[in-house]
């Protein structure tokens, strides 16, 4: 067993193969440690975050013994995956292999599967146990986006892809099985230690009646478990209270997002955090107009957005540095500003950074997802993003009043600028638990990096000279927002608040600052420090 370091909130623990770490991970759970935030198994690593002291955290880690810890069931239920081998690598799989198409749809169905640990996103499931003949490495360069219901292969695991979502593995076919739904109990269609058999769908070419694949034509092939998918929620409501909607969305701008905190402790089930970009930002907006710290609001990329409120309200703005009018007169950021019924209140295009926020008194009336109101863009749990006419719900004012008019507010984000060295953002970065994966480490500390045009709420991709790693395959292991992951490619992928919760290429630094990451636009640059 080995501790590997993953910033300041996190340890890698790395075990021996997939048993160990199943009996590893029932250790940590009954142990009850102090402060642990999540525990994410992965084949050949457990990722333990805390919200506590790290120090004492590695310290219990390394004493546990996970010898007699109950470990994932190898028996369960039998679920059965009907899929279409139409898959765009399917013929890139054939010539891994050295196999035929045929050859490769017979291998995948042939073989039970068995789960071995959920991750990467909600209702995904890493499947092992089938035809040691697919073992076929992850892309060079990951898809920015899979569609739902993907059948791929990536090392040793199968696996189905339950949304629209960015992924590396190598595509087969797809499926129609609803994977995940959070209204389902359990939400999974696929739970650890259930088998898992793929058929091939009705108007698929045959198998050959000798292939290994026989015995699965000679039956039927009832359809899987189908809730349907969950029927998405509008943007917001009307207030628990019953009142009327307050607020009425004139314009929405670029992007409008509900935001909260996120969902804390089931990065377990393929959950991240997710929660607004700039956590800081948002607390502070909520703070001002004396909500909890984790009450909805909104979070407003480049501006644009307009708001006409239905009664008297307080509300406050905060992050980048946007321009704010009330009926065209200016008024200050990150000071509660009084909206009286019928103004309206605008939000420019801000000079620098990216993501402003925007707290109303009493907190947007959402209905929580899995305990929170946040929208994840990777995932698709929470509310719809906000659109142009939509009618927002307030819910009841807290108790207290704000304590202060305004706050000092410093925005500290450089306007983009490529070849002014004050344009560069200067990165405070950790080591990660693969940095020595990377070939040489001096070019990822030494070069100017650029912030690609295709970055989102899940990540943040960089352009430069890319960074060569070390050859052999890596198992998916656990991820956490700030993680600088590189896959073979060499263009480093720095993660924010939706990141899948495991990936399959090598993290080699985790930085510290995760809010600075949010206002990072296209087309900006950046530079990694060493953290003394």
């Amino acid at each position: 067993m080995r501790l590997l370091p993953y910033g300041g909130h996190a340890v890698l623990v790395e075990l021996a193969d997939l048993d160990e770490t199943l009996a590893y991970v029932a250790a940590v759970r009954s142990a009850g440690l102090p402060d642990v935030v999540d525990v994410v198994p992965a084949e050949r690593t457990v990722l333990v975050t805390t919200a506590g002291d790290l120090a004492g955290l590695r310290l219990r880690l390394s004493s546990l013994d996970p010898a007699g810890a109950p470990a994932v069931p190898v028996e369960g239920e039998v679920v059965e995956l009907p899929v279409r081998y139409d898959g765009d690598d399917l013929d890139d799989v054939a010539r891994l292999t050295g196999m035929s198409r045929a050859e490769v749809v017979r291998a995948h169905t042939a073989t039970p599967w068995r789960v071995a640990f959920g991750g990467f996103v909600p209702g995904f499931a890493y499947l092992v146990g089938g035809d040691e003949r697919l073992q076929v490495p992850r892309r060079d360069n990951p898809r920015a986006r899979v569609p739902a219901g993907s059948v791929g292969l990536a090392g040793s695991y199968s696996g189905v892809y339950p949304r629209e979502s960015p992924g590396g593995w190598q595509l087969i076919g797809r499926t129609d099985a609803v994977l995940w739904d959070p209204d389902r109990d359990p939400p999974a269609l696929l739970g650890p230690g259930a088998r898992v058999r793929f058929v091939p769908a009705a108007g698929d070419p045959p198998l050959d009646r000798g292939g290994p694949g026989a015995h699965l034509l000679d039956r039927g092939h009832p359809e899987p478990t189908r809730v349907g998918t969950r029927a998405t929620q509008p943007a917001t409501q009307p207030s628990e209270r019953g009142e009327e909607p307050a607020l009425e969305v004139v314009a929405a701008g670029p992007r409008t997002l509900v935001q909260d905190l996120g969902r804390a402790r089931l990065a377990h089930l393929g959950v991240s955090r997710s929660g607004a970009a700039d956590r800081g930002a948002h607390a502070l907006a909520q703070r001002l107009v004396a909500n909890d710290e984790g009450a909805a609001g909104l979070e407003v990329v480049l501006g644009g957005l307009r708001l006409r409120a239905h009664r008297d309200l307080l509300i406050v703005v905060t992050g980048a540095p946007v321009p704010v009018t009330v009926d065209a007169r200016p008024v200050a950021l990150a000071a509660p500003v009084a909206l009286s019924a019928g103004q309206e209140l605008r939000l420019g295009t801000p000079p620098s950074g990216l993501r402003s926020y925007v707290a109303v008194r009493g907190g947007l009336a959402v209905a929580p997802v899995l305990g929170s109101c946040s929208t994840d863009v990777l995932t698709g749990l929470g509310p719809e993003e906000v659109r142009d006419g939509d009618l927002l719900g307030i819910g009841g004012p807290p108790p207290e009043w704000p304590l202060v008019d305004a706050a000092p507010y410093a925005a500290p984000y450089a306007a983009p600028d490529t070849e002014h060295a004050n344009g560069v953002v200067t990165l405070t970065a950790s080591p990660g638990p693969r940095l020595d994966r990377l070939v040489d480490e001096a070019p990822l500390w030494a070069q100017r990096w650029r912030v690609a045009a295709d970055s989102d709420r899940v990540g943040l991709r960089l352009e430069g000279e890319p960074l060569p790693t070390a050859d052999e395959p890596l198992a998916s292991e656990g991820l956490l927002p700030g993680a600088v992951q590189v896959p073979p490619g060499g263009q480093p992928v720095l993660f924010l608040a939706d990141h899948p919760v495991t990936g399959g290429y090598p993290v080699v630094a985790v930085v510290r600052d995760v809010d600075a990451l949010a206002q990072l636009r296209p087309g900006q640059s950046v530079r990694f420090v060493a953290a003394g």
